[in-house]
């Protein structure tokens, strides 16, 4: 891992290849819309005519784009109640602990930021992630393992590095990025149930035959979304580490807090791998051989003792 370069240009360099990758969702959407039109076209046998492919494809793009706006825009409304569902968050009350409110409140006053809301997950797994996407939803969440076995120079680096994915706007995008690959997993869900509980229904061929392409689209375009959210997730998570030790000015102290949350991570209470996304650890099961490199593929974050090795190096 190369040493640190400074807080500023890794947020340029990283704002600038989240963006190109963030461009690449709706893309892949189009991408696949025009591949199951130029595929299921008519044709006789023959290859289908492109300029009468791409007249089907403009006719069908407005009905996708209010589609994927719709859902785009209900998911964005209202993505703060269904991540404290899906995670069993609920608000920490200031005076049920002041120390963890004097600890955000420092921090958020030594960077001129608005105090986020803080939440608690009730469990005893040492984690925490932000959330939101305006001033008005950012919120910092805590299981309540986290904050009873780390000492106050821990816990701060802890909470540094859930501010500066705010701050940078980490939380914007990766919610944004959450909602584009439900997009593609729901598609595939649906039409793998139409095909596995259809089975016993008579459908002409070409039905079958539509219904095959899409799920294989749709499947594939899953997987290159999921490529696209986790190489955005992995290169955040270097800058909001690095960020959180420039903010405390003790990156021993989040390694260490790093090493403590290693051993015990895994919240009992998520179910959900979006929202499992979002916290400061998350990984696959261990592995080995091909799998591991598969799993690897797939990560979220960055192996975490990398993570410690860069912070050994300020």
């Amino acid at each position: 891992m190369a040493s640190y370069v400074g807080i500023q240009s890794q947020i340029r360099r990283n704002n600038f290849r989240s963006v190109l990758l963030l461009l690449g969702f709706p893309l892949l959407i189009l991408g696949a819309v025009y591949l199951f039109v130029y595929l299921t076209y008519p044709s006789e046998g023959q290859a289908p005519e492109v300029n009468a492919v791409n007249e089907t494809f403009v006719q069908v793009i407005p009905g996708v784009i209010i589609a994927v706006g719709i859902w785009f825009a209900i998911a964005f409304l209202f993505h703060s109640s269904m991540i404290n569902s899906a995670a069993g968050a609920k608000p920490l009350e200031r005076k049920e602990n002041m120390r963890v409110y004097n600890l955000v409140e420092n921090l958020c006053i030594s960077k001129g930021m608005r105090m986020p809301k803080v939440n608690i997950i009730e469990d005893d797994a040492l984690n925490a992630f932000a959330s939101g996407i305006n001033e008005k939803t950012y919120t910092v969440t805590l299981t309540r393992g986290i904050m009873n076995k780390l000492n106050d120079e821990e816990l701060e680096g802890v909470i540094a590095h859930e501010l500066m994915h705010i701050r940078n706007r980490d939380v914007r995008l990766l919610i944004i990025s959450i909602i584009f690959v439900g997009i593609f997993s729901f598609i595939a869900q649906i039409l793998f149930r139409s095909m596995l509980y259809g089975a016993g229904r008579r459908r002409g061929k070409d039905d079958n035959k539509a219904l095959i392409i899409a799920m294989v689209i749709a499947f594939i375009a899953f997987l290159l979304s999921m490529l696209f959210r986790f190489a955005i997730s992995r290169k955040r998570e270097y800058m909001a580490d690095s960020g959180a030790a420039e903010m405390t000015k003790k990156p021993w102290a989040l390694a260490s807090a790093l090493r403590k949350i290693s051993g015990n991570y895994q919240v009992k209470s998520v179910k959900s791998d979006d929202v499992a996304e979002l916290f400061i650890e998350n990984r696959p099961d261990k592995s080995s051989g091909m799998m591991s490199a598969i799993t690897g593929l797939f990560a979220t974050h960055p192996p975490i003792e990398k993570r410690i090795k860069v912070l050994e190096q300020f």
